[in-house]
């Protein structure tokens, strides 16, 4: 049998002082384009989830965070991907989106509204990792 090969995708929730989610509108990435998402991205070969995180944030919303402010919060298993999402409360920088050609459009939205446009997976994980759920599962009916 051969051995289940996954990818590690990242993803950033990162929150402002009114708990409010940063979701940025994808495009012409092939993949939910014109939906909402969390910052987010894989892992490279030879790099920990943390570093990960920290360099998708730098790369795609150009704030810079320190590895003791960020918490796991929760794996999501969907299909050949686990997906690992961190909270973040504190960082440097501001908020600017650093991807264009990726994303047309940076919003901070309350969890309580989050938009129709979202894409799915993200949206169950971020809702668990809020709510203090650290595992689920999603497509595997």
């Amino acid at each position: 049998m051969d051995k289940y090969r996954v990818l590690v995708g990242v993803h950033l929730v990162l929150l402002d002082g009114d708990g409010r989610v940063l979701l940025g509108r994808r495009l012409a990435t092939g993949f939910g384009d014109g939906l909402f998402h969390v910052p987010a991205g894989h892992l490279e070969a030879g790099e920990s989830a943390v570093a990960g995180l920290i360099r998708e944030a730098r790369e795609e919303v150009g704030v810079e965070i320190d590895a003791g402010d960020v918490a796991f919060a929760h794996v999501l298993h969907s299909d050949e991907r686990v997906q690992m999402f961190f909270v973040v409360r504190r960082w440097r920088g501001e908020v600017v989106n650093r991807e264009p050609e990726k994303c047309s459009e940076l919003r901070w939205f309350d969890p309580a509204q989050f938009p129709a446009e979202i894409v799915e997976y993200c949206e169950v994980g971020v809702r668990a990792a809020l709510a203090g759920r650290v595992f689920s599962e999603l497509g595997w009916d």
